[in-house]
């Protein structure tokens, strides 16, 4: 049977879309063609959105996975004892959070733990600016990400267009994935850059079988062709993932974790103990940074909350193993 390589565009449980990948004049690949069920081995979660894989047909319109090509990164949630595919290949994570209903810090904290770790680019979007009663304390959680050198852009999808299209330069030619809690408006976001994302929806919907469930699933728009590409004729990309909680980060060991909060770097080998959990232990420099406000307390606790969720972790692997 015919073998090429796709590019897993949709991921529903346990069930792959995928489209065959053509290269232009400059070599550069993009997904095109009719969508490709994918059956894995053993109906294994193996495949996240993004995927770049070398696929066999089986019959007309279903394929099996030959091999899931070497990932540039891995976007994905775990606690003790499963873990969750988001995105791989990915440029960028674009971290969508609104006025109301309220977000979740600790999930702002998290996503920016999981950029730094994969080693990508981080854009904070608060959406829903045109409600001002919420603004000030909004900013206020966002503040400390702002200092660190982090993008934040106020946009409202809605009511504001022109802001929706000055983020056009920090996307083009990027793959970026939207991370945030349901309700943070990341389908309006969506909608306003891809104007034809509902009919995209539908289809992957209905090849899914997802029924009332589409807001589970996770899935890959490109950008429209008329916003150019990028210096090496690049066309960027939109991973819609589904709305979420909860950013469990428990793979991370404690050394990961230190070097994925920037404002720890220089400090890092600083403390009076090499193995410092930066708890109450005497001499220790991120505490005394804390302390001097040039390391926000919120920060310092989401690390411990982090480095407790990495230790519980192992214990309970220990003990079924």
């Amino acid at each position: 049977m015919e073998q090429f390589h796709a590019l897993l565009t949709a991921s529903y449980g346990r069930h792959y879309l995928a489209q065959r990948l053509v290269q232009d004049g400059r070599g550069n690949e993009s997904p095109a063609g009719e969508l490709i069920q994918v059956s894995t081995p053993a109906k294994q979660h193996i495949g996240a959105v993004g995927d770049r894989m070398l696929v066999e047909m089986t019959s007309s319109d279903q394929a099996r996975i030959v091999r899931i090509e070497p990932r540039e990164n891995l976007l994905y949630r775990s606690d003790a004892f499963k873990s969750k595919l988001i995105a791989s290949n990915v440029d960028q994570i674009l971290v969508v959070l609104a006025t109301q209903p309220a977000f979740s810090p600790d999930l702002l904290g998290r996503a920016v733990v999981a950029a730094e770790t994969n080693q990508i680019g981080l854009h904070i979007l608060l959406n829903k600016c045109d409600l001002k009663d919420n603004l000030e304390h909004a900013r206020k959680i966002i503040a400390p990400y702002a200092r660190m050198g982090y993008p934040v852009t106020e946009v409202s999808a809605k009511f504001d267009e022109a802001s929706i299209a000055a983020l056009r330069p920090a996307i083009c030619g990027k793959v970026s994935v939207f991370v945030g809690q349901s309700g943070m408006g990341k389908s309006s976001l969506l909608n306003a850059w891809v104007p034809n994302a509902a009919a995209i929806t539908q289809e992957y919907s209905v090849r899914l079988d997802t029924g009332k469930h589409t807001t589970t699933a996770c899935r890959y728009f490109e950008l429209p062709e008329a916003w150019g590409r990028d210096a090496h004729g690049k066309l960027g990309a939109l991973i819609d993932s589904p709305g979420f909680q909860e950013f469990g980060l428990a793979h991370m060991s404690v050394s990961e974790l230190e070097h994925a909060f920037r404002e720890f770097h220089d400090l890092l080998g600083k403390c009076r103990f090499h193995n410092c959990a930066h708890q109450s232990e005497p001499d220790c420099a991120i505490r005394a940074a804390v302390d001097k406000n040039e390391i926000a307390p919120e920060r310092l606790a989401l690390f411990r909350q982090l480095r407790s969720d990495s230790k519980t972790a192992d214990t309970q692997i220990q003990g079924i193993s």
